[in-house]
């Protein structure tokens, strides 16, 4: 695992814990979207370089 891997799927659950927050605050769903959207794309890449497949 490299640091940059730690790193993304860090800042990924942190902006998961931000949908979450932002959805029971009732803020738009824009900004829930696109906060959701952020999350998964760096969850999404710190797995990928886990697994070797992207970096």
């Amino acid at each position: 695992m490299t640091g940059l891997s730690t790193i993304l799927i860090v800042v990924g659950l942190f902006l998961a814990g931000g949908v979450y927050s932002f959805q029971k605050q009732k803020m738009p769903k824009s900004v829930i979207f696109l906060l959701a959207i952020g999350s998964a794309m760096c969850l999404l890449a710190g797995v990928l370089r886990i697994q070797g497949i992207w970096g």
